[in-house]
């Protein structure tokens, strides 16, 4: 497959599993357990992205144990992007009403994204030798 097919069918994997461990897979315990590392929300959320970014890292074609790596990097920066915002949210007390809430917010989608960016890049960079 071409790396421009390769590139956009991994990004689009990205975002649908984005959309729907943010969006549509979070009940209040996950919710709840991000910002506290004793509890078990946050870890079960970064894992469910770890474990959704798998079709993007086999479309790359990538070994298992690259695989792995990937999925083990996505999970902890997401776990720790995650944390990181619920407690600056915590300690702010913006609610969703306030420019406050809002900056962390797109802060936090920004650096997933980002994430994303990377991951793309380095699957690449390691399949193809560069």
């Amino acid at each position: 497959m071409q790396m421009t097919t390769v590139t956009l069918a991994m990004l689009l994997c990205f975002q649908l599993k984005h959309f729907v461990a943010d969006y549509l897979l979070q009940p209040g315990w996950i919710r709840r357990g991000k910002g506290d590392m004793r509890c078990f929300g946050g870890y079960a959320h970064a894992g469910l992205h770890a474990f959704g970014s798998l079709p993007a890292f086999l479309i790359a074609g990538l070994e298992p144990g690259a695989i792995l790596l990937l999925c083990a990097a996505e999970f902890t920066v997401h776990y720790a992007t995650d944390h990181t915002k619920d407690g600056l949210s915590g300690r702010s007390g913006a609610g969703p009403d306030s420019a406050a809430y809002w900056a962390l917010h797109g802060a936090d989608q920004c650096l997933h994204q980002l994430t994303y960016v990377g991951l793309v890049f380095v699957a690449l960079a390691s399949k193809n030798g560069i």
